[in-house]
Protein backbone atom coordinates (compact mmCIF):
# COMPACT_ATOMS: atom_id res chain seq x y z
CA UNK A 1 0.00 0.00 0.00
CA UNK A 2 1.07 3.54 -0.77
CA UNK A 3 -0.33 6.80 0.57
CA UNK A 4 0.24 10.16 -1.13
CA UNK A 5 0.04 13.55 0.59
CA UNK A 6 0.23 16.75 -1.43
CA UNK A 7 1.06 20.27 -0.36
CA UNK A 8 1.84 23.64 -1.89
CA UNK A 9 -1.30 24.68 -3.73
CA UNK A 10 -2.82 28.12 -3.46
CA UNK A 11 -3.71 31.38 -5.18
CA UNK A 12 -1.19 33.10 -7.43
CA UNK A 13 -1.32 35.94 -9.92
CA UNK A 14 -0.74 35.31 -13.64
CA UNK A 15 2.96 35.07 -14.34
CA UNK A 16 3.70 33.87 -10.84
CA UNK A 17 5.14 30.60 -9.55
CA UNK A 18 4.11 27.79 -7.24
CA UNK A 19 5.76 24.57 -6.16
CA UNK A 20 3.74 21.46 -5.43
CA UNK A 21 5.11 18.68 -3.27
CA UNK A 22 3.95 15.11 -2.84
CA UNK A 23 5.23 12.66 -0.27
CA UNK A 24 4.61 8.95 -0.57
CA UNK A 25 4.58 6.62 2.40
CA UNK A 26 4.39 2.87 2.59
CA UNK A 27 6.08 0.74 -0.07
CA UNK A 28 8.02 3.58 -1.69
CA UNK A 29 10.68 1.29 -3.15
CA UNK A 30 8.01 -0.41 -5.26
CA UNK A 31 7.21 2.85 -7.05
CA UNK A 32 7.78 3.21 -10.79
CA UNK A 33 6.08 6.30 -12.19
CA UNK A 34 5.37 9.35 -10.06
CA UNK A 35 3.81 12.51 -11.35
CA UNK A 36 0.99 14.98 -11.57
CA UNK A 37 -2.40 15.21 -13.22
CA UNK A 38 -4.89 18.04 -13.05
CA UNK A 39 -8.63 18.54 -13.45
CA UNK A 40 -10.25 21.87 -14.21
CA UNK A 41 -13.97 22.46 -13.60
CA UNK A 42 -16.05 20.79 -16.27
CA UNK A 43 -13.05 19.07 -17.83
CA UNK A 44 -11.50 15.63 -17.70
CA UNK A 45 -8.45 14.86 -15.65
CA UNK A 46 -5.31 15.30 -17.74
CA UNK A 47 -1.64 14.47 -17.47
CA UNK A 48 0.64 17.33 -16.47
CA UNK A 49 4.01 15.66 -15.96
CA UNK A 50 5.34 12.25 -15.01
CA UNK A 51 8.71 10.77 -14.18
CA UNK A 52 9.66 7.12 -14.19
CA UNK A 53 12.08 5.57 -11.73
CA UNK A 54 14.49 5.08 -14.64
CA UNK A 55 14.42 8.82 -15.27
CA UNK A 56 12.11 9.14 -18.26
CA UNK A 57 10.06 12.34 -18.11
CA UNK A 58 6.89 13.31 -19.91
CA UNK A 59 5.13 16.69 -20.04
CA UNK A 60 1.85 17.92 -21.45
CA UNK A 61 2.48 20.26 -24.38
CA UNK A 62 0.65 23.05 -22.57
CA UNK A 63 3.17 23.11 -19.70
CA UNK A 64 6.45 22.44 -21.48
CA UNK A 65 9.10 25.11 -20.83
CA UNK A 66 7.08 26.36 -17.81
CA UNK A 67 6.75 23.40 -15.44
CA UNK A 68 9.51 21.14 -14.14
CA UNK A 69 9.05 17.81 -12.41
CA UNK A 70 11.65 16.44 -10.03
CA UNK A 71 11.81 13.44 -7.79
CA UNK A 72 13.72 11.94 -4.88
CA UNK A 73 13.45 8.14 -5.10
CA UNK A 74 15.05 7.53 -1.72
CA UNK A 75 12.46 9.70 0.02
CA UNK A 76 9.49 8.86 -2.17
CA UNK A 77 8.84 12.50 -2.99
CA UNK A 78 7.92 14.26 -6.23
CA UNK A 79 7.76 17.97 -6.90
CA UNK A 80 6.26 20.19 -9.57
CA UNK A 81 7.78 23.62 -10.04
CA UNK A 82 5.29 25.76 -11.94
CA UNK A 83 6.49 29.03 -13.45
CA UNK A 84 4.82 31.60 -15.69
CA UNK A 85 1.42 30.44 -14.51
CA UNK A 86 -1.63 31.24 -16.60
CA UNK A 87 -5.32 31.41 -15.66
CA UNK A 88 -5.86 28.24 -17.71
CA UNK A 89 -3.57 26.39 -15.31
CA UNK A 90 -6.26 26.74 -12.66
CA UNK A 91 -7.27 23.24 -11.56
CA UNK A 92 -7.08 20.67 -8.83
CA UNK A 93 -3.68 19.02 -9.11
CA UNK A 94 -3.43 15.36 -8.16
CA UNK A 95 -0.29 13.49 -7.28
CA UNK A 96 -0.12 10.09 -8.94
CA UNK A 97 2.08 7.04 -8.69
CA UNK A 98 2.13 3.47 -9.82
CA UNK A 99 4.12 0.44 -8.80
CA UNK A 100 6.08 -2.08 -10.81
CA UNK A 101 3.26 -4.52 -9.98
CA UNK A 102 0.80 -2.25 -11.78
CA UNK A 103 -1.13 -0.71 -8.90
CA UNK A 104 -1.98 2.98 -9.11
CA UNK A 105 -2.51 5.51 -6.32
CA UNK A 106 -3.80 9.08 -6.16
CA UNK A 107 -3.39 11.92 -3.71
CA UNK A 108 -6.29 13.92 -2.35
CA UNK A 109 -5.70 16.88 -4.68
CA UNK A 110 -4.37 20.41 -4.24
CA UNK A 111 -6.19 23.47 -5.57
CA UNK A 112 -4.16 25.82 -7.75
CA UNK A 113 -5.87 29.07 -8.71
CA UNK A 114 -4.26 31.56 -11.08
CA UNK A 115 -6.10 34.85 -10.97
CA UNK A 116 -5.49 38.55 -10.64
Amino acid sequence: QVQLVESGGGLVQPGGSLRLSCAASGSIFSLNVMGWYRQAPGKERELVATNSRAGSTRYADSVKERFTISRDNAKGTVFLQMNSLKPEDTAVYYCYCNTFAGRAYWGQGAQVTVSS
